[in-house]
């Protein structure tokens, strides 16, 4: 296998420290696990600097649970049309593609099998994604930005309105059939409600917000399960994570042990938006005890 020449990583360096992004021709090889990017710790850091998150727009990073695919939202730079990236791992190297235009926000069943894009889906065959189905009703005539789902097939989505207000529902597959939709209590219902992110076991729900006593724009927050099923009271996910800018759109990858994350700096200003990622330990720091 060729190797990067040294001024391929001078560049590489100058880049990332730059934040700026790389022509086809410049990209750096990517192998190994989270396309071979150093292990964050409890300070968020950007992911791949330079590759994925440069100095435009993106949005919604999330990984397949196999850890082999990651999408995410970015602006085309020639039409500057939202549409879905991809970074897949063939035979430990990581290729760029474009997936689609944008649709919804795309989060992974956890067995891997479909893809959720609010109220659409794709399901996974031998030949790759299958094309795009709807949600049948009542979810196709909903206003949902982001739905996430449970290993009990669970859904908890939001309903984002042109008043830009949000809550977050969920609705349980019972013989086969889904219930009605159910909002969710003021313990996660306040202010505004976004973008919800369910574990698969429905241990814990983490989601983005604006509410009072939160550090800027939108925060990260996470409620956890408590013994009888209600849910906890809200938690904010701290000073590490949210800023006085903007929070949004987390994942928990499929092994549990990084968050990925939204999160644009100037707050008001949503031009440049990045993808975030940290380990979770504040998962089991901030779970009450008593829980």
């Amino acid at each position: 296998m060729k190797r990067l020449c040294i001024s391929t990583v001078l560049l590489f360096f100058i880049l990332t420290m730059s934040g700026q992004g790389y022509s086809r021709d410049e990209m750096p090889v990517l192998e190994g696990p989270y396309m071979g990017q150093k292990l964050p710790g409890s300070t968020p850091e950007l992911f791949a600097p330079g590759v994925v998150s440069t100095e435009d727009w993106e949005v919604g990073g999330a990984f397949t649970p196999d850890l082999n695919e990651f999408y995410f939202i970015r602006k085309n730079k020639e039409n500057g049309k939202q549409e879905i990236a991809v970074f897949q791992n063939k035979n430990n190297l990581w290729h760029e593609s474009v997936f689609s235009p944008r649709v919804g926000s795309p989060l992974f069943s956890p067995d891997g099998n479909t893809m959720l894009l609010a109220k659409r889906y794709r399901e996974r065959t031998k030949a790759g994604w299958s094309e795009l189905k709807s949600l049948e009703s009542p979810f196709d005539s909903l206003p949902i930005m982001r739905l996430s789902v449970s290993s009990k097939g669970t859904y908890f989505f939001d309903e984002f309105k042109r008043d830009f207000t949000g809550a977050i529902r969920y609705s349980r597959l019972i013989d086969g059939k889904y219930e009605e939709p159910k909002l969710l209590g003021s313990e996660i219902n306040q202010g505004k409600s976004f973008h919800p992110f369910i574990s698969a076991d429905e241990s814990y729900l983490i989601f983005d917000g604006h509410r009072e006593g939160g550090y800027g724009d939108s925060d990260l927050y996470i409620s956890y399960r408590k013994p009888d099923g209600s849910w906890g009271e809200a938690i904010n996910l701290g000073d590490k994570i949210n800023t006085k800018g903007w929070e949004a759109v987390a994942s928990v990858t499929s092994d549990g042990k990084y968050l990925f994350f939204s999160r644009n700096e100037t707050p008001g200003n949503h031009k440049n938006v990045d993808i975030f990622w940290v380990n979770t330990q504040f998962i089991e720091t901030l779970r009450p005890k008593s829980e």
